[in-house]
């Protein structure tokens, strides 16, 4: 592995610095690749990464006295390394040492293919910025993994037959698939040889119905009078019948003298076949295809697009979806006398290319799955956006379809919105600079939560109930404990079980952690106050007049502000809440000021190239600047569209429903927005990269207290919909010792599957406990 070297301006090795993020890459693997980076390496760029840093993708040749700037080195494909500070440190590393870093601090060495994703991993580091798992760019598919080549296969390539095609997915596939199909193939056939001109037809859907009972293990080839074949096959050729001989292999040929002498050269010979049977009179060919356009290729087209759709959703079963596609699009407007099924031999040999060819119906990899930048499930989702504005809008007395079947439809096309918006705002923060990531991150990164929010206090105005006000506080109080408790909690769990111990920066952990106490502690004074100075009220008091052995018992006691001093919200509740709202996004800016330039070595990215390789001249972005923006658009739109319909069809389910209102805010309209962030955080735990899924988290609930409440406030002072930022003692205390717990957590910097049990399980307590809560009283 080679690295290039040329001059550098002497004092740049020792001025120029990376940004600190310790993560938790404490891979094996990294530790290996270690050695091959140079501890100096020169002829590179160094991008800054900061909020003054310029466009990136422009070189900045930092001066001899720029050491108290921040840079982040960036040359594509590059591996994870992380170096401990007090063992190998390098010249650069001395300023950081007298800003006071320690002997726990680590510099992370992170990967990346291009400028863009170099940006979008900078911004996963950065505090406040919406961290993205997923590309932004298109990665070629020869620099692929074999799985995911596997899994982009057009399934028209025969490749040596490795185990037995009998296998569980394969079996189900007859279940689900391959009877009916056959079946359709049957019926069709005698109706073909019927017509008299259609019997070459009749005869292929015979062979098309032996083909899909059982698909796997053969081929779909066209027939040609010469067949290639090769006496020596080495591994790992390709040969493709219908393409000719290339000047490559008749150089090879040419050549053979100079080939080793224990592997030959692939040398076609050619097979005479038989000829073929004389065509009939071009009339009845046209007759036939004729017949077969009109009584047998519309009902298979039917069938195929029927198989194709339910294979496409199920997701893990695409490449039946591939397979009916192809034999639609391709074999069925063939000649019939050109297709001929062969069984794949077992014996290893080339690469051959056929029309079709299939060996599993099931792999598990296709969550992986992407189309343009897409996951799969996201894609599949997006449907249901179409169904719920559809019978949302056009069904308002629920004659067709129950309240309760919109909600539901509604909540879930949240998820793909959800997914598309944070894909929109990592697209633009990827390809912009600080100032433009910041604004799409701050203006769109919290939409998906407030529009429901926003939308619920509306319904709830316009109904004249506080019951939705109750609503929107469990649902808030539900983001907190999720974001606190259970993603990370998750994370560590799965992390743990794969890596056994992660390590993270307790450093920044602790920065969020102390934002968590100010957001908690300015979030529920106001419900602190009302306990300290409002009126104990209690419902129903029970006692027996002059019998003092029966206790004196209350039911259902609560501080009422209005019973004790009716202008007393008007005088100190609502300027305290104001002034709370005007702190709390005070501290969050101080937040950021503090992690993204005072204190930037904190999070010291090192983004460097482990192969000495180039870096590329073009890049394919999924989603340009001006596209992602109109997605974010468009799903905003259509994300507050189905915040509308589903509080609108919510009322059902707090009026008639068993389950305590309580235990609907916290769980359903808490975590469902939240599924992208979960999985974004499973991802960067299963790579070693714990920090990253803890502060996906910690981000959220920060912007819960510090963005979203404040801005809820802002919108009930414009338009009052009776918003009032006193909580219940079930919020006040299950937000309190979550904050404390996860901040005892984070304390050692390391985390394995136990203590990621433990958040979960203490999460779970708390479901139970706003399960079997009585509803609110309002409600």
């Amino acid at each position: 592995m080679s690295h290039k070297k040329s001059s550098q301006v002497p004092g740049d090795g020792e001025n120029l610095r990376g940004r600190h993020a310790a993560d938790s890459t404490e891979n094996p693997a990294d530790h290996e690749q270690h050695p091959r980076i140079p501890q100096q390496p020169s002829q590179t760029d160094w991008l800054r990464v900061g909020p003054q840093h310029p466009e990136l993708g422009t070189a900045d040749t930092p001066s001899p006295h720029a050491s108290g700037h921040h840079f982040c080195h960036y040359t594509p494909k590059a591996f994870l390394t992380v170096h401990r500070g007090g063992h190998n440190t390098s010249a650069r590393s001395t300023p950081c040492a007298e800003e006071g870093w320690h002997e726990a601090t680590t510099k992370t060495t992170i990967r990346a293919d291009n400028e863009v994703e170099a940006h979008r991993e900078a911004n996963n580091y950065k505090f406040g910025f919406r961290k993205w798992k997923g590309n932004v760019t298109e990665k070629p598919i020869e620099d692929r993994s074999d799985i995911i080549k596997e899994l982009h296969s057009d399934l028209s390539i025969v490749k040596p037959q490795e185990g037995s095609v009998v296998t569980f997915g394969n079996i189900v596939y007859v279940f689900l698939f391959g009877w009916w199909i056959s079946l359709i193939y049957f019926l069709i056939c005698p109706i073909m040889f019927l017509t008299i001109f259609g019997a070459p037809y009749g005869k292929l859907c015979f062979k098309m119905a032996c083909y899909f009972i059982w698909p796997f293990g053969k081929s779909l080839e066209k027939a040609s009078h010469v067949v290639k074949r090769t006496i020596a096959r080495p591994p790992k050729c390709e040969v493709i019948p219908e393409e000719g001989d290339t000047e490559d292999s008749k150089d090879t040929v040419r050549n053979k003298d100079s080939a080793p002498l224990l592997v030959s050269s692939p040398i076609p010979i050619e097979i005479p076949v038989p000829e073929p049977p004389a065509k009939k009179n071009p009339l009845q060919c046209r007759i036939s295809t004729y017949v077969w356009l009109l009584l047998g290729y519309p009902v298979l087209a039917v069938v195929h697009s029927l198989a194709c759709v339910l294979a496409w959703m199920l997701v893990f079963t695409i490449p039946v979806s591939k397979m009916n596609a192809r034999t639609m699009t391709t074999v069925l407007l063939m000649a019939p006398e050109d297709i001929q099924i062969h069984t794949v031999e077992k014996t290893p040999g080339c690469e051959t290319g056929v029309i079709l060819c299939c060996y599993q119906a099931f792999n598990g990899y296709y969550y992986k799955y992407t189309v343009q930048g897409v996951n799969i499930f996201a894609l599949n989702l997006l449907p249901f956006v179409l169904i719920t504005l559809v019978i949302g809008y056009t069904d308002h007395d629920h004659k067709y379809f129950r309240a309760e079947t919109i909600f539901f439809t509604a909540i879930l096309s949240i998820i793909p919105l959800s997914y598309y918006i944070g894909m929109g705002i990592a697209s633009i923060s990827a390809q912009s600079n600080f100032a433009v990531g910041a604004v799409v991150n701050a203006t769109f990164g919290s939409f998906t939560e407030m529009t429901f929010y926003i939308t619920a206090l509306l319904q709830g105005y316009r109904a004249g109930t506080k019951c939705y006000e109750e609503i929107v506080k469990a649902a808030l109080t539900g983001t907190l404990l999720g974001c606190i408790l259970f993603i990370p909690g998750i994370c560590m769990i799965i992390g743990g079980i794969k890596h056994r111990e992660q390590r993270f920066n307790s450093r920044s952990a602790g920065v969020s952690s102390a934002l968590l106490f100010i957001s908690v502690g300015g979030v529920f004074a106001p419900t602190l106050f009302s306990k300290t100075f409002g009126n104990l009220m209690c419902d129903s008091c029970t006692n027996v007049p002059g019998n003092s052995s029966v206790p004196f018992i209350c039911k259902d006691c609560h501080y009422d502000m209005t019973q004790a001093d009716p202008h007393l919200i008007l005088s100190q509740i609502e300027p305290l809440v104001y002034t709370i709202s005007v702190l709390l996004p005070a501290a969050y800016l101080i937040g950021l000021i503090f992690t993204l330039k005072t204190h930037s070595h904190i999070y010291d990215i090192h983004i460097s190239d482990g192969q000495g390789g180039h870096a590329h001249g073009h890049h394919v972005v999924h989603w340009s600047r001006w596209r992602a923006l109109a997605v974010l658009i468009v799903a905003t739109v259509l994300m507050a569209c189905c915040a509308e319909l589903s509080t609108a069809n919510i009322e059902p389910m707090l009026s008639h429903s068993s389950i305590s209102q309580y235990f609907i805010g916290v769980t359903v309209l808490a975590m469902v927005p939240e599924i992208p962030e979960i999985v974004n955080g499973i991802q960067f735990a299963l790579q070693n990269n714990i920090s990253l899924s803890l502060e996906v988290g910690s981000c959220i609930a920060v912007q819960v207290c510090m963005i979203q409440i404040p801005l809820l406030i802002l919108f009930n002072a414009f338009y009052d919909v009776g918003f009032v930022l006193v909580f219940s003692d079930i919020h006040l205390w299950a937000s309190i010792f979550s904050v404390i717990l996860v901040n005892y957590i984070f304390m050692d910097g390391k985390c394995d599957y136990f203590q990621g049990t433990a958040l979960v399980v203490v999460y779970l307590i708390l479901l139970a406990l706003y399960f079997f809560a009585p509803s609110p009283r309002s409600c």
